[in-house]
């Protein structure tokens, strides 16, 4: 079983997002393989069929993306209505190596030959591509938006969607030319499932891993890496499935868009994968690290975060004046040097340094003078000054500039000491700034100060990003709005208040959903609106593994979850997922958890997404006024404030303790390991500011 990526090379290391394969032969499974890039996975497939070959057993490779389009398309892109020929196209088009491919610009290259906004959708790439839109604005392209088999499995991705969580389309361009190479290098020995009579020695079917993600998700829970998991598990069932069933399962015509092995029968498989059911040891501790990695370290979910993130938003042309916050699209360059002519610095006297004769000066000194935005006439003959005033241009014959309070003024004469060296108090044209040089690159939060650079060098308006537009939900039977009569057992909402502050004060656009009940309908229908009128979603409260943690069970059954449990305090129930092609942030309901997770993760993630780039925030290392012993395991942030020189830290690390946050003006930053920290030690305080900087 082969879990695919349409990514870069992912390095060395077994991390997420890779290629896995799965192996389970004569009932045994083996441990599953970490391939890091197609062309590795490619070797392997190639070795595995020569070696199964070779030792007279048959063999079924099971690859978890679709081997067709929806009905229609084959015709439409290639004039034949069979998926072979699609294979065939896509292998002569693609251009792949580890450390990149062209799926987009092929995407944008097949919507081209569609009418209206082609199917497929999302540019993942900084630059613009031609026919392919980064969000879901498709319209009168005339392709159905699922194959029959993808309308039956719940959770499962359109494969026209090309970046972000499920971006099944990006596998289907990169992963159908490797399976095209295999069938000829194999000629005669490979047979691709539903397309053709499984009568060879290699069977090639198609798989998706969401038909067994409870079993997955529980194996996920006692450590590992959820794809790795897939695979392994996968193999293990379908090895163990009788002949009679299996060949049941395999029993479907579908031939042109082909089927999911497996659809239907998703109880039989899990109890095929299934261990032994026995309950986890008694913690007692909602912060307590089980036994072995069982919480995703604050890194990797960073690490996640920024490989997936990429900017969503389009581009316009703003006003310089109103450019302040706005994120820069493109490079700019300047139209004019800075300054544009040669100028004096200070209030003096111009002259040729070339006619200075030895010891003390005197020279003549003609009428008139040089101020700025008034520039003196004429030239100044040799041997002779003239008045200059702060930022006026230099006059002809003149290099130099003496101050005026260096001279001693006589009836049409200066008098002033030898020494002053060539070209003194004065500034050259463009020494600040060439023109055509770049200013500003792309990416960049315009400040005021950028804003008075671009005046400097003539620029008027500047190409930036459409404002981020977020969208925040707060969930809970619990709450009720600010200022309203609160019943026995509620609370005030206040996160919404704080979650939206934080993000115009980031400067993005505030969607305010309102509040929403426990109830999973009006959640479903909440996200739903937040997907079509904002780029990103912050829910907060309903994150967790609760009965009534909604978010995190929505997201899950669309199968766009990432990750929940952030081996972080406060914030570990943290939701990361997608919803209708929006990025979902499910905060804690903890108005201090809310907040951490907002700036650790939100934050540097929604940077992405509004065109700027990933941001780290700027700490310093500075000594401890306070005593603390933190167990290993967890990343842990203490609201502090800085006073005579040092970081204390809030008396109550409650996560309720929303006084602590009007408190604090930053953030303690202890990492993983263990420490004992006494005063005086250092430690890494992070002020609010660089937080919300960049």
């Amino acid at each position: 079983m082969l879990d695919w990526s349409g990514g870069n090379d992912t390095g060395p290391t077994p991390c997420r997002d890779a290629i896995w394969l799965g192996i389970t032969r004569d009932g045994s499974d083996e441990a599953p393989r970490y391939l890091r890039n197609r062309a590795e996975a490619e070797a392997a497939l190639a070795r595995l069929i020569e070696e199964e070959g070779a030792a007279g057993r048959r063999l079924l490779i099971g690859v978890d993306f679709p081997f067709g389009f929806p009905a229609g398309f084959a015709q439409e892109l290639t004039g034949a209505d069979t998926p072979f020929a699609v294979w065939d196209w896509l292998e002569t088009v693609i251009e792949d190596a580890p450390d990149g491919n062209n799926r987009f610009d092929v995407a944008g290259e097949i919507n081209g030959r569609f009418p209206g906004v082609g199917p497929f959708w999302f540019n993942g790439l900084r630059r613009e591509i031609a026919d392919l839109p980064r969000k879901d604005t498709r319209a009168r392209h005339g392709m159905p938006e699922r194959r029959v088999a993808d309308a039956q499995a719940p959770g499962s991705f359109t494969c026209w969607q090309m970046g972000g969580a499920g971006a099944v389309g990006g596998q289907v361009l990169t992963g159908l030319p490797v399976l095209n190479r295999l069938r000829r290098m194999f000629y005669g020995q490979v047979a691709v499932w539903p397309f053709e009579v499984l009568d060879k020695p290699v069977a090639v079917v198609e798989i998706w891993p969401g038909l067994i993600n409870a079993a997955v998700k529980r194996a996920e829970a006692e450590g590992g890496i959820r794809d790795a998991h897939q695979v392994r598990l996968l193999a293990r069932a379908l090895a163990r499935i009788p002949h009679n069933r299996l060949a049941e399962m395999l029993a479907v015509d579908a031939p042109e868009e082909g089927w999911i092995l497996g659809l239907g029968h998703e109880e039989e498989l899990m109890a095929a994968c299934e261990e032994r059911l026995t309950p986890p040891p008694l913690r007692d501790d909602c912060f307590a690290l089980p036994a072995g990695v069982d919480w995703t370290p604050v890194e990797d979910a960073l690490d996640l975060l920024r490989e997936r993130m990429r900017a969503v938003v389009g581009q316009e042309v703003s006003l310089l004046g109103d450019a302040a916050g706005r994120v820069l699209a493109a490079p700019v360059t300047a139209r004019r040097a800075n300054p544009p002519q040669a100028n004096t610095a200070v209030d003096g006297y111009g002259f040729a340094h070339a006619s200075l004769t030895e010891g003390d000066q005197v020279l003549s000194l003609i009428e008139g003078r040089a101020a700025a935005g008034v520039p003196y006439p004429g030239a100044v003959p040799p041997g002779h000054a003239v008045r200059v005033l702060t930022g006026s241009a230099l006059p002809d014959g003149v290099d130099t500039v003496i101050l005026q309070e260096d001279v001693t003024l006589g009836e049409g004469r200066i008098a002033f000491r030898a020494g002053v060296r060539p070209g003194a108090n004065t500034r050259r044209a463009g020494e600040d700034v060439e023109a055509g040089a770049t200013v500003l690159e792309a990416g960049r939060v315009l400040t005021p100060a950028d804003l008075a650079l671009c005046a400097a060098v003539g620029l008027d308006d500047l190409p930036v990003f459409a404002r981020l537009r977020v969208a925040v939900i707060s969930t809970g039977d619990e709450l009720v709005e600010p200022g309203e009569a609160a019943r026995a057992g509620q609370i005030y909402d206040a996160n919404r208040p704080m979650l939206s502050a934080l993000v115009q004060q980031m400067g993005y656009d505030l969607v305010d959903l309102g509040r929403v009940a426990d109830d999973r309908a009006a959640l479903r229908d909440a996200l739903d609106r937040g997907a079509k009128e904002a780029d990103v979603i912050l829910t907060s409260g309903g994150a967790s593994s609760g009965d009534e943690d909604h978010v995190s069970a929505l997201l899950n059954e669309a199968g766009m979850m990432a990750e929940w449990r952030i081996a972080l305090k406060p914030g570990r129930p943290l939701a990361l997922g997608m919803w209708g092609g929006a990025p979902v942030f499910g905060l804690p309901g903890n108005p201090v958890a809310a907040l951490v997770c907002t700036l650790i993760f939100a934050r540097p993630a929604m940077a992405v997404l509004s065109g700027a780039g990933w941001h780290v925030p700027q700490g310093f290392d500075v000594p401890a006024g306070f005593e603390k012993h933190k167990k290993p395991g967890r990343r842990e942030y203490l609201r502090a404030r800085i006073r005579d020189g040092r970081a204390e830290v809030f008396k109550s690390e409650g996560s309720g303790r929303i006084s602590g946050l009007s408190w604090a003006e930053g953030l303690v930053e202890l990492q993983d390991g263990p420490a004992e920290i006494r005063p005086g030690d250092a430690v890494r305080y992070i002020p609010f500011g660089s937080f919300l900087g960049g």
